[in-house]
């Protein structure tokens, strides 16, 4: 299957992909994380939150966690 039409399994991946960034945010700063490296990873996780956001293919996802993280960290 393409990406544009993806199996339930690769959705439900790339779902789990986005709760991991959710979760890389909501962390904060690991103190042995110099300032740049943070800043690069934030703003990472939240252009991948963006991005899979746009994908056609999500149903009944729950995208509250995602919006929120993204509003907070961008």
């Amino acid at each position: 299957m393409s990406e544009e039409n993806p199996s339930a399994e690769r959705i439900a991946h790339h779902y789990k992909a986005m709760q991991d960034s959710v979760t890389t945010l909501n962390a904060g700063q690991p103190s042995t994380m110099p300032d740049s490296e943070w800043a690069a990873c934030k703003a990472s996780n939240v252009a991948h939150l963006e991005l899979m956001k746009t994908r056609s293919y999500w149903t009944t996802e729950d995208m509250t966690a995602v919006n929120k993280a993204i509003a907070d960290h961008k």
